[in-house]
């Protein structure tokens, strides 16, 4: 499948959304897994640890990328505009050795965390900002290698 991702492009048979100690994790990070549960209505596998939701078609992984846009673009909104700003962005993350395999010995893949910035402050304040890892929810973009594909 051919996954669009803000401009870069990428091929592969499978994309996983992810949400990592989900006792842990923010309530934005659980408002974008269940927008992506609700877009795939896919089977969520569920261990203590995480839950993940695979999607192997391009329809629904735009569906999905779109659903958990629209949540960022509200969170955003939800912002009182007199004294907060909100801002957030992708980062990608890959490692691999020279055999395609990553620090931790599975296949080589493509990572995508969100990082969330706060600007608070007002008129005449000095501006007081800081970003959050919001490493709880995190999108794979799988390897040839590790989907079984040579």
């Amino acid at each position: 499948m051919r996954v669009e991702f803000y401009g870069l492009v990428f091929e592969t048979s499978l994309v996983t959304f992810q949400l990592n100690a989900p006792w842990r994790a923010t309530a934005l990070e659980h408002r974008l897994f269940e927008a992506v549960r609700n877009i795939t209505k896919g089977e969520v596998e569920m261990s203590p640890e995480e839950w993940r939701i695979h999607v192997s078609e391009p329809k629904v992984w735009r569906a999905a990328l779109t659903s958990t846009s629209r949540v960022l673009k509200g969170w955003q909104e939800e912002a009182d505009p007199a004294a907060e700003r909100r801002t957030w962005w992708w980062i990608l993350e890959g490692d691999t050795n020279a055999d395609g395999y990553d620090h931790a010995g599975e296949p080589a893949s493509v990572w995508a965390f969100l990082r969330a910035g706060l600007e608070r402050g007002g008129p005449g304040e000095r501006d007081k900002g800081e970003d959050i890892d919001l490493d709880g929810f995190s999108i794979r973009i799988w390897g040839e290698e590790a989907t079984g594909k040579n």
